[in-house]
């Protein structure tokens, strides 16, 4: 191969490539966070350094910034996807759909909790300053879900009672969480699905406060 043919096909766009390379970038980005997490729960935390998840990692220190900004990104990066997909599938619902229809769908289509999950469960139960972290990633969902039951009410975002309704749902989601699994105790389908119909129960009774609520235009 000539230097300008390897040139053309380090520039291959085609479908093909540009899937493979999308695929290996994912599988690195998987690699580092499965490492990672592996690390601090045999480590700590506190005590994992980038460099050695790298090194666990088999890659360069500065491979680790292409797809994460900390350690603290490593860790709560799932948090963080998940508000991104609610916000988009919040962004993007038809006029027919409301909020309770996209919270029922969303939260239906995520993944049980697995052992991933009672993993960093049990890493973050350990520090309180990666408790508190946690907690402020979660706050980004109450005016994310005010604003969008806003819509539902006619009102704008800042309208107390879209407000108080988005607190409400956060509260549920917060305890279908907590059905996961105990950091002790390998997860159960069985909780899990113990909390989705309590959180369905709750969606229900809000859709008929909504339903009270909503203004005529």
């Amino acid at each position: 191969m000539t230097l300008d043919s390897r040139a053309m096909s380090s520039l291959d766009t085609t479908p093909a490539a540009v899937g493979l390379r999308e695929r290996k970038k994912q599988q690195t980005r998987e690699k580092i966070a499965q490492v990672a997490l592996r690390l601090f729960a045999e480590r700590g935390y506190d005590e994992t350094t980038l460099a050695d998840i790298a090194a666990a990692a088999d890659v360069a220190p500065r491979t680790i910034f292409a797809y994460y900004e900390s350690k603290e990104e490593i860790l709560l990066s799932k948090e963080s996807s998940l508000l991104a997909e609610l916000q988009q599938a919040l962004d993007t619902r038809p006029p027919s759909s409301t909020t309770v229809d996209v919270l029922r769908e969303f939260v239906r289509s995520m993944r049980p909790p697995d052992e991933e999950f009672a993993l960093r469960k049990q890493i973050i139960s350990c520090s309180p300053a990666l408790q508190l972290k946690l907690t402020a990633r979660s706050a980004q969902l109450e005016p994310m879900l005010a604003a969008s039951l806003a819509k539902d009410l006619g009102t704008e975002p800042d309208d107390l009672r879209a407000i108080l309704a988005a607190a409400s749902v956060t509260a549920a989601i917060a305890a279908v969480r907590q059905r996961g699994p105990d950091k002790d105790a390998p997860p159960t389908q069985a909780a899990y699905e113990e909390g989705l119909a309590i959180f369905d129960d709750v969606l229900e009774f809000l859709r008929g406060g909504l339903e009270a609520l909503r203004r005529d235009p």
